[in-house]
């Protein structure tokens, strides 16, 4: 079944390219290749059921070269390789000086195994480093998902590897405008190949990208989770899409993407958890952009909050002010 893109210039598929994008950009921040650019501790609702310490370490690493369309993550990234020995000092540099956690997330800003990102020659030194945890999260793209990454469970053992890739929509017209350079079908092989090899698999969701509407947004992010379930993915998480990267900000200015709303947010959440497919997560980074209404931002937000750390559905909100949750 074909779907028109609403919002593209009289229909027609306008391609946006690299240059486009890079064209788009402003300029990046000044970073270290031997120390995190972020680092932080936080609660997830764990495979195990329970609700355990995460810690998360934002590596400066070298830029992706899969320059997805509504990245935002090459503001913090470097142009050259990092050399031998950076990833490890990095993870050294945040673990000193973080609170104990079960589990850990490698989160490079862009795909753990892409030798020119993270040197298989630092992968026995980071394995060293992180073994102790009970689960380690890196990031990857499917076409990058092969023989490199079942070594690197086995480096870490006992610890349990999971991979967190990229789906963004099944949308069939927006998937391939989003400039990932991946196909449905390559996205089944990977999730085909982890789970084989017994590494666990998240994967991320947009809502709302480009030149959807609000509804359709909401519609093809719950049916992005559906079909992520289906191929075998153990946790999904949805990421709303926000501005920032300034190719988005072009967009906004030709009317072909406007961010999702709160309300968007918590339905999809709520969608997911109601599958009872596996875990489904809403990124609620910054989400007071996606507010309207001064009064009952906070504890929608709040509200969410729980709900990704329980998997329960709550009672909606109700508003007096803007008439959310009294319907």
């Amino acid at each position: 079944m074909a779907h028109t893109v609403p919002g593209s210039s009289n229909g027609s598929d306008v391609t946006i390219t690299d240059a486009d994008i890079l064209a788009a950009r402003g300029a990046k921040a000044d970073v270290d290749p031997f120390v995190p650019y972020a680092f932080l501790v936080e609660p997830e609702h764990a495979a195990s059921g329970r609700v355990e310490d995460v810690a998360t370490l934002f590596l400066t690493n070298r830029e992706c070269p899969f320059r997805c369309l509504m990245c935002d993550l090459w503001q913090h990234t470097t142009d050259a390789p990092v050399p031998v020995g950076a990833i490890p000092a990095q993870i050294d540099h945040a673990l000193d000086r973080l609170p104990a956690a079960q589990h850990v997330k490698l989160y490079n800003s862009g795909n753990f195994f892409d030798r020119k990102a993270v040197p298989i020659a630092d992968h026995h030194a980071i394995a060293e480093r992180v073994r102790g945890f009970e689960t380690v999260i890196v990031e990857n793209h499917p076409k990058l998902c092969g023989p490199a990454v079942a070594r690197f469970r086995d480096l870490i053992a006992p610890a349990r590897l999971e991979v967190a890739l990229g789906l963004e929509t099944i949308h069939p017209e927006v998937m391939p405008r989003l400039n990932k350079r991946m196909t449905l079908a390559d996205y089944e092989r990977a999730v085909r190949y982890l789970r084989t090899h017994d590494i666990d698999v998240r994967t991320f969701i947009l809502l709302r990208p480009p030149w959807l509407s609000e509804a359709e947004g909401v519609a093809w992010a719950v049916k992005s989770v559906a079909y992520a379930f289906e191929v075998g993915v153990q946790c999904a998480a949805v990421v709303p899409v926000r501005g920032g990267n300034g190719m988005m900000e072009r967009l906004a200015d030709s009317g072909d993407f406007n961010p999702p709303s709160l309300a968007s947010m918590e339905v999809v959440l709520e969608a997911g958890l109601a599958m009872r497919r596996g875990r489904v997560f809403m990124d609620l980074w910054d989400a007071e952009q996606f507010t309207t209404c001064a009064a009952c931002a906070v504890t929608r937000i709040e509200r969410m909050h729980r709900m990704n750390l329980t998997q329960q559905i709550e009672a909606a909100v109700p508003c007096p002010t803007c008439g959310h949750g009294l319907s």
